[in-house]
C-alpha cells in the first residue's frame, strides 16, 4: 500500500473518479462527474495506467485499480498523478462547480496525510499543508479576481519546491514579491523604477500607496506604531532579497554548497505572501476597487 496517501484517500478518489454520491445522502448529486466504463478506462489510461473493467463493475473496478496502483513500486507518484487529473479545472469545463466539489471531498481525505491540493493559475497542485497554510490561502483566492498572470506563475512555482527544492522556493518568493510591485505599479500606470530588482520596487510602490514610513497623517496616538509597522516592511523585504542572493538559486549553486533548510523556504514563501497580499489590499481600497465576489469596497 502507499506510503505517502491513506485508504481515505484511495476511497476518495473511487469518489470521484466514479462519480460518487456526496456524504450522508444517497439522493444528492454525485461529487464531480459521472464517468461510465468506457470514460473510466480512458481516465486511468489517461494517466499512464492501463486498466479493464472486464466482468466487474466500474467501482469495484476503479477501487482494485487504485489499490494495485497504490501497491506499486511508484505507487506514490501514480496517485499522485491521479489526484492531479482528477483535480484539473479542465475535467469540468461544462460544469465548472464540480470541479470545487471534487477538490473539497479530496482535500478532506488528503488533510490527515498533510496535503493539499491547490489551483494555481489554472492548473492543479499537490502540495504539503505547511506550505502553504493561513498566509498564503486567501493570497491565492485574491489572484483568482485579479489580472496578475505574472504573480500566479511565480505562486505556483513556489508552493511545490518547498520541500523538493527549497533554493528555487526562496527564488521563486523574492520574485513573487517584484512580480506583485511591478504589477500595481503598471496598474497604477507608474513607470518602473531603473532599479527593478526587489528592494526599489518596493520603494517604488510604498508612496503611491501611501505607505512610506516618512508619512506625517498618523494619528499620535499610533504614529510610532504605524511607522514601526511600515518599516519593517523594508526589513523583510530586504531579508527576502538577502536568501535569494545568499540562498536561492537565482546566481547559480556552488558545487557541494549546503542545502537549504525547508523551514526556512516556507518562511521566506510565508513572509512574501504577507507582504505581497498586504499591497495587494492596499490597492484595493486606495484604488476603490470592486471586486467580483464582493458589493464594493470600503471607501473610509
Amino acid at each position: 500500500m502507499s506510503e505517502r496517501f491513506s485508504p481515505f484517500v484511495i476511497k476518495a478518489l473511487v469518489d470521484v473518479i466514479t462519480g460518487g454520491v456526496n456524504q450522508g445522502s444517497d439522493t444528492a448529486p454525485p461529487i464531480g462527474i459521472y464517468r461510465s466504463g468506457p470514460k473510466i478506462e480512458q481516465f486511468f489510461l489517461d494517466c499512464g495506467i492501463d486498466m479493464r473493467i472486464g466482468i466487474s463493475s466500474r467501482v469495484p473496478a476503479t477501487t482494485n485499480c487504485l489499490r494495485e496502483t497504490a501497491g506499486h513500486w511508484d505507487g506514490d507518484e501514480r496517485i499522485k498523478r491521479i489526484i492531479l487529473k482528477v483535480s484539473d479545472p479542465r475535467e469540468y469545463l461544462s460544469e465548472p462547480d464540480k470541479a470545487g466539489a471534487v477538490r473539497d471531498h479530496l482535500n478532506q481525505a488528503l488533510e490527515a496525510d498533510g496535503l493539499a491540493i491547490t489551483i494555481v493559475s489554472g492548473k492543479a497542485h499537490l502540495v504539503e499543508r505547511q506550505s502553504t497554510g493561513m498566509i498564503v490561502e486567501p493570497f491565492i483566492s485574491k489572484l483568482k479576481t485579479l489580472d496578475f498572470d505574472t504573480v500566479q506563475i511565480e505562486i505556483a512555482r513556489a508552493l511545490p519546491n518547498v520541500s523538493d527544492d527549497p533554493e528555487d522556493a526562496i527564488t521563486a518568493a523574492c520574485s513573487l514579491v517584484e512580480a506583485v510591485c511591478r504589477s500595481i505599479l503598471v496598474e497604477l500606470g507608474l513607470t518602473l523604477p531603473a532599479k527593478k530588482d526587489v528592494d526599489g520596487l518596493i520603494k517604488a510602490v510604498q508612496e503611491p500607496l501611501n505607505l512610506s514610513p516618512g508619512r506625517t497623517d498618523l494619528p499620535p496616538e499610533i504614529e510610532q506604531d504605524v511607522r514601526q509597522v511600515l518599516s519593517g516592511l523594508t526589513s523583510v523585504v530586504k531579508g527576502i532579497g538577502a536568501l535569494r542572493t545568499h540562498g536561492g538559486d537565482a546566481h547559480g549553486r556552488t558545487k557541494g554548497s549546503a542545502r537549504l533548510d525547508p523551514r526556512i523556504a516556507r518562511l521566506a514563501i510565508n513572509a512574501a505572501g504577507t507582504l505581497s497580499l498586504f499591497l495587494i489590499e492596499t490597492w484595493e481600497k486606495q484604488e476603490h476597487r470592486a471586486l467580483p465576489q464582493h458589493a464594493g469596497v470600503d471607501e473610509t
